[in-house]
C-alpha cells in the first residue's frame, strides 16, 4: 500500500512584532491564513520554527513559519523535512517577491532563489531548489530607495485594503496546488491580478 505523501507549506517572514504586517511577511500571513480555513493549530516550537501537522482537503500537511530570521529559514525547513521524512518536491514555499507588481501571484516549479535571501537559504541548505514557490508580488520600491527598507516597510494604505484579497487568494492557490498539482495551480492563478 502506498504511503500517504506528507507536504510542507512553508511560509518565509520574519520573528516578531515589529516585522509582523511588513512586505517580507506575507509568507506568515498565507500559513496563518491556511491554519485558520482548516483549523490548523501552528503553535509547536521545534526546529527554530513554529508549525502544525493537519489536513486541508484530504491532503495531510505541515504548515511551518521559520523563527530563525528570513535570511536562515533553510535550517528549520532542513530540520523539519529531515524529522519527517519530506522531499523537496512535496514542499510549498510561500514568499514575497518585489519583481511581481503588487497584486500578483505566481506559482513556480523549481528554479534557483534569484536575489531572494530566504530563498537562497533554501536552496543552500537542502542542496537545490526543487521546491514549488508560491511567489506573492510586492512592487519594487520608488527608483533611489533602498530594497532592504522597502521589503521591512509596511504596505500603504491602498495595498492594505485589498491585501486580505491578495491573501485569501495565495491561500486558495496553496489548496489547488495540494490537491490539482503546480501546472494546473499555473493555469488557475499566474494570470490573475487583484488590482488596487
Amino acid at each position: 500500500m502506498e504511503e500517504k505523501r506528507l507536504y510542507l507549506i512553508l511560509g518565509l517572514g520574519n520573528p516578531g512584532d515589529a516585522y509582523k504586517n511588513t512586505r517580507h511577511n506575507v509568507g506568515f500571513k498565507v500559513v496563518d491564513a491556511l491554519a485558520e480555513e482548516f483549523s490548523v493549530s501552528c503553535e509547536k516550537k521545534k526546529f527554530d520554527a513554529l508549525f502544525g501537522r493537519g489536513v486541508i482537503e484530504g491532503a495531510e500537511v505541515i504548515l511551518a513559519k521559520p523563527m530563525s530570521y528570513m535570511n536562515r529559514s533553510g535550517l528549520p525547513a532542513g530540520g523539519i523535512m529531515s524529522y519527517f521524512g519530506i522531499s523537496g518536491k512535496d514542499i510549498v514555499v510561500i514568499h514575497d517577491d518585489i519583481d511581481l507588481a503588487f497584486g500578483r501571484i505566481k506559482i513556480k516549479e523549481k528554479g534557483g532563489h534569484g536575489g531572494h535571501k530566504g530563498i537562497k537559504s533554501l536552496t543552500d541548505t537542502l542542496g537545490g531548489g526543487e521546491f514549488s514557490r508560491l511567489r506573492i508580488g510586492t512592487g519594487r520600491p520608488e527608483a533611489g530607495k533602498d530594497v532592504a527598507d522597502y521589503v521591512l516597510g509596511r504596505f500603504g494604505p491602498d495595498e492594505t485594503k485589498v491585501l486580505p484579497e491578495i491573501i485569501r487568494t495565495a491561500r486558495d492557490a496553496v489548496v489547488t496546488i495540494l490537491c490539482k498539482g503546480t501546472k494546473e495551480g499555473m493555469n488557475r492563478f499566474n494570470s490573475k491580478s487583484i488590482k488596487v
